[in-house]
C-alpha cells in the first residue's frame, strides 16, 4: 500500500508541475512569439506548420527535462 501511495503522490506532483509548466510555456509564446507566428501564418502556412511543429517538439522535450529534473529533486529531498 506504501508503493501505491508514493506513485499516486509522485503522479501528482508530476500533473501539477506539468500544468503549471505548459500554461507558463503557452503565456511567454504568447507574449513573445505570438506576433511573429500571426504574421507566419498570414504570409506561409507551410512555414507556419513547420514552426508549429518545431515548437510541440520542443515543448515536450523542455517540459520533460524540467519535470524530470524537479521530479528527481523532489524526490531526493522528501527521502
Amino acid at each position: 500500500m506504501d508503493d501505491k501511495k508514493r506513485f499516486v503522490r509522485s503522479f501528482l506532483v508530476e500533473l501539477v508541475v506539468y500544468a503549471i509548466l505548459v500554461v507558463g510555456y503557452f503565456y511567454l509564446v504568447l507574449h513573445f512569439l505570438g506576433t511573429w507566428i500571426k504574421t507566419i501564418y498570414d504570409q506561409d502556412k507551410g512555414l507556419y506548420a513547420v514552426v508549429a511543429l518545431a515548437l510541440m517538439i520542443g515543448q515536450g522535450i523542455v517540459l520533460e527535462i524540467v519535470t524530470s529534473g524537479l521530479l528527481k529533486f523532489i524526490r531526493e529531498r522528501t527521502e
